[in-house]
This record gives structure tokens, sequence and C-alpha cells, in this order.
């Protein structure tokens, strides 16, 4: 039996059963990968369903608002992929006529989808024989074969994707692209995969080299930064407050959040009073003071930040506030998404 019949074969004992694993229309095909990309399938499914179910059809989601987009994929992370969701929506609708592309290279060229993106749907709805190299299949392929390339290198890349072309199985390549991604999900996990049990073991490189911890080979990633953040949050007499939507192209990208000091290092109560009035103007000298003692440490994928929430209290009422039980209804950061679930007027 050769390698692409194994995994198939494990495939039909193993599978989960998924919703995105019962259809083939490109749409749910499409956001399922989107929605999957560096998240687990257990964090990444209700979201799937969230989406289904408010945006049935690729029209649904290119008629909604950026700001409702973000709202439902508040708390998911990587908000730049909410974004080019959204914006190719908009793109299949007005110059596909509502039709995802049904070749590679015609997927290729919408916003968001990149090589593995598009030769999922390519090969899950269209049936057309591309091979899919995500980290799972990295992981896969690199131990069984034993190859050390960096799998985040220019080499790398083009290797084990010339690799997955030559192992693939062009005739059930529908099943074999999700059949290989759930075999590095669940059978051949980055840590303490089942060896024993694996249908794989008599060939893997890996194993019989007992390198199964050291593949696959992955350059270091860049070196951590870390930031200071200092969220005022200003609340006047009728518990109004203020929010401010980020530009640019930094995190968080067209979110919400209170007004933003940021300082070179933690501060203290004191030199929070000397600065508030660098982001905001208040006609009053407020009542400050610090929600959380210590700074909440927020992990993003490079860098670290270190946030302070402080209640600036002002006895005049502020222009163009906002009631604070509105927040809710903003897509925000889940930092502070689970400030405003904590703190009580």
């Amino acid at each position: 039996m050769t390698f692409s019949h194994k995994i198939l074969h494990w495939y039909t004992k193993n599978k989960r059963i998924l919703p995105w694993r019962e259809t083939k229309d490109p749409y749910k095909v499409w956001l399922s990968e989107i929605i999957l990309q560096q998240t687990r399938v257990s964090q990444g499914l209700p979201y799937y369903l969230k989406f289904t179910d408010r945006f049935p059809t690729v029209s649904d989601l290119a008629n909604a608002s950026e700001d409702e987009v973000l709202k439902l994929w508040q708390g998911l992370g990587y908000y730049s992929r909410a974004r080019n969701l959204h914006e190719t929506a908009k793109m299949v609708v007005n110059e596909y006529d509502g039709e995802f592309p049904k070749t590679y290279k015609g997927l290729l060229k919408l916003k968001g989808v990149g090589d593995y993106t598009a030769s999922a749907i390519a090969s899950i709805s269209y049936n057309i024989p591309e091979p899919v190299v995500d980290g799972n299949v990295y992981r896969v392929l690199s131990r069984f074969y034993g190859v050390k390339l960096p799998i985040n290198s220019t080499q790398g890349i083009r290797y084990f994707k010339q690799l997955a072309r030559e192992v693939m199985n062009s005739g059930h390549i529908r099943d074999y692209n999700q059949a290989i991604m759930e075999f590095g999900a669940i059978q051949c996990t980055p840590k303490n995969p089942d060896c024993q049990g694996c249908p794989l073991n008599e060939g893997c490189i890996a194993l019989q080299k007992n390198e199964i911890n050291e593949l696959p080979v992955k350059n270091k990633k860049a070196k951590i930064k870390n930031r200071y953040f200092n969220y005022l949050v200003i609340l006047d007499p009728d518990d109004k407050t203020l929010l401010q939507q980020r530009k640019g192209r930094g995190i968080w990208q067209n979110l919400w959040e209170f007004p933003l000091l940021e300082t070179k290092d933690i501060i203290e109560r004191d030199e929070l009073e000397r600065r508030y009035d660098e982001v905001i103007d208040l006609p009053d000298s407020p009542e400050v003071y610090q929600f959380n003692h210590d700074a909440i440490v927020h992990k993003l994928s490079h860098q670290h930040l270190y946030t302070k929430f402080w209640v600036v209290k002002t006895n005049a009422p502020l222009k163009n506030g906002i009631d604070f039980r509105t927040l809710v209804d903003f897509p925000v950061p889940v930092l502070i998404a689970d400030f405003i679930k904590t703190f009580k007027i």
C-alpha cells in the first residue's frame, strides 16, 4: 500500500465529522479555510457556524458592514483575515458575479488567498489535483521522508510543495488533501504523536532515526517586541465614555479601543496623571485610578503587550460620549472585550 493509500485508509476510519466536510460549496470551503488559518478546529468551529448562520452566501457577507464582520470575528485574532474575508466577498460578488473562480490560478487572484487556500478550494470544491501544504502537511512529510529543510525558507517551501505533488493521490484528491491534513492534526501531532499506532511507522525516517521531536525544522522567528499600553477609560457623570478606531497598518486595524497612551515602559499613576493630556483633552482635573494593579500581558505573534486600564472620572459631560453599556456592540480587541465584561460602573 502506497503512502497516499495508507493516508486515505486511515482517514476513512478516523476523520472527524465537521460541517465544512459535508459540502463542496466553494464559499463555505473558503470560509472554513480562512477561519482555520493559525486556529485550532475546536476554536474555529463556533466561528464557522456563526458566520454561515449570519452570512449563508457570499453575497450576504459582501453586503455586511466591516464593523459587523469584525464584531463577529472578535476573539479569533489576526484580524487582517477578517478584513480580507470581507474584501474578497465583495470582490467575488462585484467582479465574478457571485461565483468563485473555478481554477487554482483564478483563486489565487482573490485577496487573502495564497497557495494553500487556493489549493484547498480547487481540490475540495472542484476536484482539481492540486496538493495542499499547511503546517500539518509539513510535519507529516518532513517526518516520514526525513526532510530537514526549514519549512519557512524559500527553498523549503518550494521543495515541500513539489514533494506533496509527487505523493498525492490525484484520483481521490478531494479526500486525500483533507486526509493528510487530518492525519497531521490528530495522528502525527506536534508533541507526543502516537508512533506505535501509526500506519506509516514502518517507513517513517524520523521514527527510525529518533528525530520525531526535531522535525519539521523551522527558522527562528523574529525577536519578540515588548510594548506598553495604557488605556484611558473615561467616564462622565452620565456613564458615557470614549472610543477611537485604530487606523494604519498596525495591529487591530479598524477595531475600536479606549484612548491609548503608549509608553516606553510600565508607568505608575503619577506619570499617567502628568501625561494623559497627550491623548485626551479634559476640561477639569479628573479622578484617576488604576483598574488592574499588574499589567496584563497580551501575547501576539511578534509582540507582547503589557497593558494597564486606567479609569478616569470627569465631572464634565463628554462631547460625543458613548453609553458604556453599548460598548458590547463595537468590534474591539479581545483584550478590551475582556475588560468590558469585567468592569462594573
